[in-house]
């Protein structure tokens, strides 16, 4: 397990990613406790890619319930189809928004949040968690993202 992360503040995005991965997946393998490793990934990605907040939503009935996270106080509940975490959950896709004010619905959990990315986990291929993560800064988010958290992902979805 490693002890800290070793991320060049000053690479790429890209870059970054690709030094972050590896770490991550280092730091949950041999680890069969859930929380631990997704409470490991969200600091992991919070401070490897410096997001305004970075958590988890666990499929829990008919609700999103508030799992491990970085950043500010979160939406504790959320609702299928409600926002961009409960709309990520009945799509079972990956949802990018530029600017969450332009975002129907859109849950307000921090008036700081402007972009966001939110990607999902399946197990038996139905939503099992979601990954959302957001920033205080307008259109923060991209195919980069996309591609390697979708890669993350499938880390997460072989550890359910």
């Amino acid at each position: 397990m490693a002890e800290e992360l070793i991320i060049n503040s000053t690479a790429s995005k890209k870059e970054r990613y690709e030094e972050l991965l590896p770490q991550i997946e280092g730091l949950v393998m041999g680890e069969d406790d859930l929380t631990a490793n997704l409470a490991n990934i969200a600091a992991a990605l919070k401070y490897g890619m410096d997001f305004f907040w970075v958590g988890f939503y666990l499929v829990k009935g008919d609700e999103l319930v508030l799992g491990p996270f970085q950043g500010p106080i979160a939406c504790t509940r959320i609702r299928k189809g409600k926002g961009v975490c409960g709309s990520t959950w009945e799509r079972k896709e990956t949802i990018l928004v530029p600017n969450v004010d332009e975002f129907p619905g859109h849950i307000a959990c921090s008036s700081e949040s402007k972009s966001e990315i939110v990607l999902p986990a399946l197990r038996n291929n139905e939503v099992f968690l979601i990954l959302d993560i957001d920033s205080d800064k307008l259109n923060d988010f991209d195919s980069t993202d996309q591609q390697y958290l979708t890669q993350l992902m499938s880390i997460i979805e072989s550890m359910l």
